[in-house]
Order: C-alpha cells, then structure tokens, then sequence
C-alpha cells in the first residue's frame, strides 16, 4: 500500500539560476559502460526485474536509482506498448511526442458551456487552434525516444513495444545525464541525484527537484508489485539514500514562475488565465469570476479532468480570454503544476454552475482514451499532494463524494444531462490515486448487514471491454479499469441498465457512455445479492455487477444512507442545489429548481454525501462589486443516485443508518 505524501525534506530551497546546458554533446559521446550495480535492490528471478538488473549492469546506473526512475514514470509497468497520456513508453517512459502530434486528438476540455448558467450563457465565439505542434514537441522531456534508440541501437518501435528493450534504453539516457554532468558512473545512488532530475525532463528547477526527491523516496519506501504482461513482481529494497542534491544547480535550469497558490516544495507555477470585458457588454467577459471563497461560499468539491489535448495546446487554451477556465493544470510526464486561477475565485470547468461555484477544478495533462491510456506515478502524486493541501485549507472530505471527476458532476437540468463531460473516465485509477491520497478503500462495515458497498475493483486485473471508436467492432486496447458496468439482472448476458436521461433503451460499452457505470470509491445502498452477484440501487432501478467472495468487485460498508419519507410516492431528484425563491433580493432573478428525469421510489435507498443549504452565486457582469451569494432556507442531501452525485430535498426523505430496514411506505 503506498503511504501519503508529503513534500519531501530532501529539497532545500535553492536559488534558481536561468540558463540551460546543451546536453546532446555529451550525450553522443557516452560509451555503454558495464559498472556491476549493488546487489539486492531487486527480486530475482522474475522477468521484469532481470531486465532492469541487467539493464543496470550494462550501463553502469545504480539498480535503486534505475528502479526508482522507471516507478515514478510507470510503476514498472509496459502498458502493451500504448502510449502514456503525453505519448511516453514503456517502463521506462521514453517519449515521441513528434511521432505522436500527428495523430493526437485535439479541442481540450472546454467544450460546452463549462458554465453551466442559465441566466448568461457563453457568447458563441470561434475556438482558438489547439492541435499540437513541431514546437510543442521541442521539450527534452517529450523526445527521449529516438535518443535511446541512438544511445542502443534499439530501433524506435522496438523500443516502444519491447518492455526489456525499454529499459535498456532508459538506463542508457540516465546515464548520458550522469556523463553530461561530468559525473562518473558511480555505483552509489546517492552521485546520481542531478541525473535523475534531468531525466524528468523538467526545464524549471522545482519541478526537477520534486522528481528527483521523489525517486529517492521510492527508494526509501522500497515497493513491491505485480508488473503487467507477466513480468512477474518487481521488488525495490528500502534504502535511505542522502543525495547530492547540489548537482541540481549544474542543470541550470529556470526558476519558477511565483504567484502560484500550492503547498511549498511542489514547485507550482503562475500561468494566469485572464480576466478580461471581451466587448461593451458588460456581460461579455472571459474566462472566470473574481470571488472571496471560502469566506463568502464554502469550497466542497475538487473536480478532477483530463485536457484531452496536449499540455502546452492546454495552456494556450486557458490564456484565452474568449476560452474557459479551471484552477490548475498538471504535466504527465514530471508532474509539473501550473495554476492559473486562484482558488478564492470561481473558474468555468463543471459545465454545473452550483459545483463550479462551490469546487477547485484540476485539469491532467491527457485523454479518456485516444490519445494515451495511463498516467504517470509523477502526475498521480503531485495531483494527490495538490488536492491533500487544498482538501486541508478548504476543509473538503477526502472521499469520492467530494473527490470527483468531471463525469460524476450532474447535469443541471434535463437537456443537458447528455451533453454533460465523460473525463476522465474509466482509466483513472481511482484506487492508487486515494491510496496516495491516505484514504484507501477499505471496507468499514460487515458484510452480511453494512447496506452500503464501496466500489473497489482490483484495478489491472479489471479489464471491461470498451470500446473506443463509433462502433462495438473499435475495441479499446485491453487495459485496467477503475469502472465496472451494470446489468438489468444477475447473468453476463443480460442489458446494462438504461439512463433515461440520456437514451430510451440500455447503455452500451461505448468508453465515452457512463449511463450504466460506477468507478472506484463510490458508495451504493445494496438492492440484493444472487449468488456471486450484488445489486445495488442506481438511478431509480436494481443495476447488478458480478462480486465474487474470492474477487470481489466492492467492498462493505456502513453509513447514512437516503430513504423517501412515508407517503411520498416519487421523490424528485436535482443536478444543483439552487435557493428557493423568497430567497432572492429585489433585482436578481430566482433561478428555476428544475428537477432531472429521475425520481427516487419508495422502498429504495441511496447513500449520503452532506447536507447544504440552498445557494446561488449572482455573478453576471464583468463587474466583482455586483457579485453575491443567495443564500436560501432549503436543505439538500447529496446522494450517490447514479455515476453522477445529485440532490434531493431534505423535506423529501430522511435519513437512515445503511444496517437498517427501510421505514414503512404506509
């Protein structure tokens, strides 16, 4: 199990300097040096793990420093030669963003009213080009490929597909960055902290410090795991290593740009989106609200996205003033953090005005699923240091009911809930980025009376069969899922479960359609159980997913869970927790309380994310001084109704412990 993070002590604060070395010098006079690593640091015996101990010995890199690279970049793992989020490979995550820009999908995240307002909608603009270019390939960390292959002679698509060869090919960059540093190739770990840092690729220091000092902390952890495509389990002895952090200033890299609101050490930088009147209208504005959060609106939700794009198109996207907006930006292939709204004000990212209003919305370098299917340990562990300080300052619950992704934000009214965004999907893994985060999933109730179950599947073993392209017959690479998908009864041949709110009939396998779907760490009221099967209440019907004793799909648990109160006979069901309208001032329009196609029944339960009153954010000029919040009398409960969170009113339903019966309907 991985421990929570924190900001390493490893790093002392430096003054950065600004220029570059030119490493491709020395890197074209590297000989392949046959230096015989400290024994021990791997498990022998396995094929992943003789590949990086022959890997090691050949190019003369410490087995530990070797080990901990390649588990920052891929946890050991191949992926079958897919491409990472940012078109790395292999083990070793060795890049091709040129060879890759050509096929990349592009458009960002920002389709779509990321608004979710009613009373302005967005003036309809052209977009601004986001497709990648030869420029945006330029970065060291995004072409690491064709250099290993020069470095081995490995051919490039060998080096893609061929988990040995991939690891031949990091050890040998790693130790051109040791040979670029006027380094020999020493067997101590500690001699190779500036090499390390140059193989993130980062051209600013914090960014390269921060990966650095987290591959000696992998080293310090000493994991151990099953690697994919059976290479069979990878072992890294714990070790305390004090490395030669003052190699890092022979980088010279650039400093970071300040402004950035990030727990200190991350090395986050200043990328403002603008704020900025777009004509004389004064409702014609871009790309965000000025606010005073959380001093005039609690912070409740922390919204996970991918770009959908690559990073540099992203930032581009986000620096437009006519575009959208969201708080944070995060880089696959070193973590790098760039924010560009403050957290205090309130960015366009949710396509759900009342959750944007109320949430910090983190954008992740990467795609559903064209494009790339895995992301970094890098970028999984800066995002969960990120969303672990916000959660602090903010007071947001570590759980999966106030930890979402864009595709559990509820649709705000009954024609858009179709439209609403599907990011970032089934390939985030839920699962790591909570253990990361120190709230693992783990059952907290008995399993035989809990009422409560919480979505956990074993994620690389969990490979459901999307597909990506319009038809059944474009199947996704085969690949670990942090989603299972849900059936009308308990048997492998009966339809999923339909969303009303979406299609008529069941849903499909489509990767981009979660109408009958539920992902890691959510929590539902359990309907029944036939055999090795579990239902459990999902938009208003029974959705049954296979759970097996020996694998289960989902664990036990307990809590409050949401009931209609007697002699209700439907209770409607929200996508925004809007005021009622005596709550309103003179001059400002009530907001319609519009409720979803879906009803919660008598006899069903769901489970309780909070209760919250009423509330609406009046910002509808370009002007800060006309912003308020209305604030109302009406209480909601949040509750898991689908794969999307919702509400229902307080007056509604009450609240009952998951362990007992529902209450009499009569």
């Amino acid at each position: 199990m991985s421990e929570p993070l924190e900001p390493s002590p490893l790093s002392p604060q430096r003054k950065p300097v600004r220029a570059r070395t030119a490493l491709a010098a020395a890197l074209a006079l590297l000989p392949a040096l046959a230096v015989v690593p400290p024994a021990g640091a791997a498990e022998p015996g396995t094929a992943r793990a003789a590949a990086f101990s022959a890997a090691a010995a050949e190019y003369g890199v410490p087995l530990q420093v070797l080990l901990g690279v390649s588990y920052l970049e891929s946890r050991w793992d191949g992926h079958g030669g897919a491409p990472s989020t940012d078109a790395g490979y292999g083990p070793m995550h060795l890049t091709d963003a040129t060879g890759a820009l050509a096929t990349l999908p592009g458009g960002g995240d920002g389709a779509g009213d990321a608004r979710g307002k009613d009373d302005v909608p967005l003036v309809p603009r052209d977009r601004p080009a986001v497709a990648g270019t030869a420029s945006d390939a330029a970065a060291p960390r995004l072409e690491t490929l064709r250099e290993a292959a020069r470095l081995t002679g490995i051919a490039p698509e060998r080096l893609k597909t061929d988990p040995v060869a991939n690891i031949r090919g990091g050890a040998a960059l790693l130790a051109a960055h040791q040979k670029a540093l006027g380094e020999a190739a020493s067997a101590d770990p500690a001699a190779w902290y500036g090499a390390v840092a140059a193989y993130s690729g980062a051209d600013d220091e914090a960014t390269a410090r921060r990966f650095a000092d987290d591959v000696f902390d992998v080293i310090a952890e000493g994991p151990s795991r099953s690697t994919d495509a059976g290479g069979g389990v990878v072992s890294l002895a714990a070790a305390r290593v004090t490395p030669r952090i003052e190699q890092l200033a022979r980088l010279h890299l650039r400093p970071t740009a300040d402004g950035a609101t990030c727990p200190a050490g991350l090395g986050c930088e200043w990328i403002p989106a603008p704020y900025q009147q777009l004509s004389q209208d004064p409702g014609d504005y871009g790309n965000h609200d000025l606010s005073n959060r959380p001093f005039n609106q609690r912070i409740d939700y922390i919204v996970i996205h991918d770009t959908e794009t690559p990073y540099e198109p992203t930032l581009r996207l986000v620096q437009d003033p006519t575009y959208v907006s969201w708080h944070y930006t995060i880089r696959s292939a070193d973590g790098h953090i760039a924010n560009h709204v403050d957290p205090k004000d309130t960015a366009w990212h949710a396509g759900n005005w009342y959750v944007n209003a109320k949430s910090v919305g983190i954008e992740h370098e990467g795609f559903l699923a064209e494009g790339g299917q895995w992301y970094t340990e890098a970028m999984y562990r800066n995002s969960a240091r990120l969303v672990r300080h916000l959660a602090l300052r903010y007071g947001v619950p570590l759980d999966r009911a106030h930890i979402v992704g864009h595709d559990n934000v509820p649709g705000t009214t009954p024609g858009n809930i179709s439209g609403m965004h599907q990011d970032p999907g089934p390939y985030w893994d839920w699962s790591h980025y909570f253990q990361l985060l120190g709230r693992p999933f783990t059952p907290t109730g008995d399993p035989k009376r809990a009422g409560l179950v919480t979505i956990a599947p074993d994620y690389e073993a969990n490979t459901e069969p999307y597909y990506c392209g319009a038809t059944p017959a474009d199947l996704c690479p085969v690949h670990g899922s942090a989603s299972i998908t849900l059936r009308t009864e308990p048997r492998d041949d009966a339809p999923l479960v339909t969303d009303i709110g979406i299609r008529s009939g069941p849903g499909d396998w489509s990767v981009y359609n979660h109408a009958a779907r539920v992902s890691s760490g959510q929590q539902y009221a359990v309907a029944g159980r036939s055999g090795d099967w579990t239902a459990i209440w999902y938009l208003g019907q029974k959705g049954w997913f296979r759970n097996p004793g020996g694998h289960p799909a989902a664990v036990a648990a307990s809590g409050l869970t949401v009931v209609a109160k007697p002699g209700r006979a439907a209770v409607p069901v929200y996508g925004r927790a809007y005021p009622e309208a005596a709550a309103y001032p003179a001059g400002i329009k009530p907001q319609a309380v519009v409720p979803l196609p879906y009803v919660l029944l008598p006899g069903q339960r769901y489970s309780f994310g909070g209760a919250v009153h009423g509330e609406y954010y009046f910002s509808t000029t370009f002007d800060p001084a006309s912003h308020t919040v209305v604030r109302g009398n009406t209480v909601y409960y949040q509750v898991q109704f689908g794969q999307r969170f919702m509400f229902v009113n307080a007056d509604d339903v009450q609240l009952v412990p998951s362990w007992t019966p529902v209450p009499a309907t009569g």
